[in-house]
């Protein structure tokens, strides 16, 4: 699993012209699950998300996590980032999961980051959406779990 992880101060999603979730301060989570990826991969990512501490505290350190400030998580499936460039010039997607497998771990990362007190607003799986941000920094993390082709 690979999440990009970005600090904003606003991020919405849009789905044919309707904004259909939206959040203030916190992470905007683009999630890529790859074939083979199981629930050792969904726990590691969902507790790398919930500690990671990229938030400024009073000293302007980043040393709070997105549960210490209170924010929220925008997350949004993204199969391109399982993209394989390694030759040519046209992305291979087949290290991508199943749209099937890839929707349920999908789900459960959400359901986990909620059991975990993060509150949680998503895209529409699947479809074509416009995705909107104001990064904070910018601050932009990668976070990948140990299934990588």
């Amino acid at each position: 699993m690979k999440a990009v992880i970005q600090r904003v101060t606003s991020a919405s999603v849009a789905v044919d012209g309707k904004t259909i979730s939206e959040i203030a301060a916190g992470f905007l989570i683009l999630l890529g699950v790859e074939k083979g990826d199981g629930e050792d991969d969904l726990h590691y990512l969902v507790k790398k998300t919930v500690g990671l501490r990229i938030f400024k505290d009073d000293n302007n350190n980043m040393n709070l996590s997105i549960l210490d400030v209170g924010g929220e998580a925008l997350v949004v499936s993204q199969f391109t980032l399982c993209a394989d460039t390694s030759r040519g010039r046209r992305p291979s997607f087949i290290y991508a999961a199943s749209p099937k497998e890839a929707d349920q771990m999908y789900q459960q990362y959400c359901e986990q980051l909620i059991s975990n007190g993060v509150q949680v607003q998503t895209g529409k799986f699947g479809a074509m959406m416009d995705v909107s941000l104001v990064n904070d920094g910018p601050v932009t993390i990668i976070i990948e779990s140990g299934n990588t082709h």
